[in-house]
């Protein structure tokens, strides 16, 4: 039988860890604190209380909103490494800290109770924790577009810091309208000036941007998208109703987005007018007890923003659990 390669045998030691913390989770009878969501904010968290000699559960799905993301940037000491290489490099870094545990799975329910909160997952397995971090996320609401969910995230984008650099003086489309497009076209400019709105359908931009937008030579274009045209996610043209087509190769949308995970809501944690978890300035929710990290509660959407907001939630739950320990 052949050796197994480097790489062979650290998937066969992490899974002897998995299968090694599935037996001691099983002894636990509370946690100090379940992380639900292990992306980058959710295994910062875990970090952050792993050092701190806490016990802590992290429940993740395996299914970030990145997933199609080709690289991420931005990241300082990660530039241009792929999202998924550097959640898992996080993972195994976490998982070195003996009081973690990892879980793969979906949570589906969760309640307050005398001792804490109770969480279960789809298997039916129940968990049982003092204080709660949701790291969930949103999910995006994309437009009813043929073509635009392949394009997500690898050239149909949003953030210009997270993937501006990768598209420069490229032909850039714009799929907004009104003041969200005025705000791209003044941002995006920076980055291309072979610039074009879209605003599939009747323009709500004022005569006054429209006169500024004109000024950097910047086309509106109000007819109805039908569809992108693409290969393997890399946009070519953009098609509209009326079957004309102009080429293009990168187009930023803002879509709208809910909650990943209404469980927080079923809780009693309540939503700002953005539709994200509200929190204090520790990031902590509305409800005693439950944090929120990442997404779920940041318009900034980005990695190294979702790590920094993952390492305050789980450093601020730590310092709320020793302040009720020491006043005993």
């Amino acid at each position: 039988m052949n050796s197994l390669t480097g790489k062979g045998s650290a998937v066969l030691v992490r899974n002897i860890m998995v299968i090694f913390q599935a037996i001691q989770m099983s002894k636990t009878k509370i946690f100090d604190a379940i992380i639900v969501g292990g992306s980058y904010a959710g295994l910062s968290a875990a970090m952050a209380l792993g050092r701190a000699l806490r016990n802590v559960l992290v429940i993740d799905s395996g299914l970030p909103c990145n997933r199609q993301t080709p690289h991420s940037h931005n990241f300082i000491t990660q530039d241009g490494e792929r999202p998924d290489a550097i959640a898992e490099k996080a993972r195994m870094q976490v998982l070195n800290y003996p009081t973690v545990r990892f879980l793969k799975g979906l949570v589906v329910s969760g309640k307050k109770t005398k001792g804490g909160f109770s969480i279960t997952a789809q298997s039916g397995e129940k968990f049982n924790a003092r204080k709660l971090i949701f790291a969930t996320g949103v999910k995006d609401i994309l437009p009813d577009i043929q073509g635009f969910s392949a394009c997500w995230g690898i050239s149909a984008i949003h953030c210009p810091y997270c993937h501006g650099y990768e598209v420069r003086a490229q032909r850039t489309g714009i799929l907004a309208n009104g003041n969200d497009a005025f705000h791209y076209a003044q941002l995006i400019k920076n980055w291309t000036k072979d610039l074009i709105i879209f605003t599939n359908g009747k323009s709500t931009i004022t005569k006054d941007q429209i006169k500024i937008i004109s000024r950097h030579n910047i086309q509106v274009i109000e007819k109805k998208v039908a569809h992108l045209k693409h290969k393997d996610g890399h946009i070519q043209q953009i098609v509209f109703k009326d079957n004309s087509s102009l080429k293009l190769q990168a187009i930023y949308s803002r879509p709208a987005f809910k909650q990943h995970c209404d469980i927080p809501e079923q809780l009693g944690c309540e939503l700002n007018e953005q539709g994200l978890l509200k929190t204090d300035i520790m990031h902590q929710t509305t409800l005693e007890g439950v944090f929120v990290c990442g997404d779920a509660s940041s318009p900034a959407r980005a990695v190294a923003v979702a790590v920094s907001t993952g390492l305050i939630a789980g450093s601020s739950l730590n310092n709320k659990l020793t302040e009720e320990e020491f006043g005993k």
